[in-house]
């Protein structure tokens, strides 16, 4: 029988360079991804620009999300007023007649029209969120996609 012991593996050849010279020369915001250019570039283009974009490229969601938010915010805000003022006179009217019903009127208002109110304002900034998430997320598919074609 022959003796045939494993020799060692080669190790793999080293780089023209030291990790520390390769450290050193290296510009240290470059990931190797290329610069963004053509319709993704044209994210900062004017407004109207983008609102008559009849091909959809250009997204303008994002910067309307806090007028939106704004005006469902006032929304919001003139029904808190319409509700809780109505109620209360509601309320007060119904009293002449039943006073137990007038009460618990009054007392429903004062607790369910700010509850109802606030719960109004969460899903309103939920929904604004996750449109502007969901821009987000195509926004930056498609420079992925930009990013593979080439």
């Amino acid at each position: 029988m022959t003796d045939q012991t494993p020799s060692a593996p080669t190790p793999p050849p080293l780089p023209p360079q030291s990790a520390a010279e390769a450290a050193r020369g290296a510009d240290p915001d470059d990931t190797g991804v290329p610069t963004v250019r053509g319709e993704a570039a044209d994210v900062g283009k004017g407004f109207f620009a983008a609102l008559f974009d009849l091909s959809f490229r250009t997204f303008i969601t994002r910067r309307l999300a806090s007028v939106f938010y704004f005006v469902g915010l006032i929304a919001i805000a003139i029904g808190f007023i319409v509700y809780f003022v109505g109620g209360i006179m509601g309320a007060v009217s119904i009293m002449w007649f039943d006073v137990g019903a007038g009460i618990s009127g009054l007392v429903a208002t004062i607790i369910v029209v700010p509850v109802l109110t606030f719960l109004a304002i969460i899903m309103l900034r939920f929904i604004i969120e996750a449109v502007v998430a969901l821009i987000a997320i195509a926004e930056n598919t498609e420079r992925t996609a930009q990013h593979t074609r080439r």
